[in-house]
């Protein structure tokens, strides 16, 4: 067995620090998201469920409510629901913006001219 230490060669920046801080408490935010929901889930099943179920003993419902933080903690960590990446894309700019290309129209203009509405245009002109 071999153990390998390594260094980086550049220290981490600000910024990445604080956009790491901000992807886990977006992905926490998913899973206390996701684990509200299964609590609620829960609660309904045991409403429906009869004297006799296993839903309405106790210790169960303690153990159902350990494998349901578990599930969601999973699933916020793949980002199952996407909740995380709608919080980070509102919190977080863009990690590189893709630069338009020099002398390129943008799409929108393609292919019509500058007084051209997209209506009139039954084809190319030639």
């Amino acid at each position: 067995m071999e153990l390998r230490i390594t260094q980086s060669l550049e220290p981490i920046s600000d910024g990445a620090v604080q956009r790491a801080r901000v992807e886990q408490a977006a992905i926490k935010f998913e899973a206390f998201f996701v684990g509200q929901m299964l609590k609620q889930m829960r609660q309904a099943t045991q409403a429906l469920a009869g004297e006799d179920s296993p839903f309405k003993d106790r210790i169960h419902q303690d153990m159902l409510d350990i494998a349901d933080t578990q599930v969601a903690d999973a699933m916020a960590r793949q980002r199952a629901f996407g909740i995380a990446d709608v919080i980070l894309r509102q919190l977080l700019p863009p990690a590189m913006p893709v630069p338009l290309k020099s002398g390129a129209d943008p799409v929108a203009l393609a292919g019509q001219g500058a007084g051209d509405s997209p209506a009139d245009a039954t084809g190319p002109t030639p």
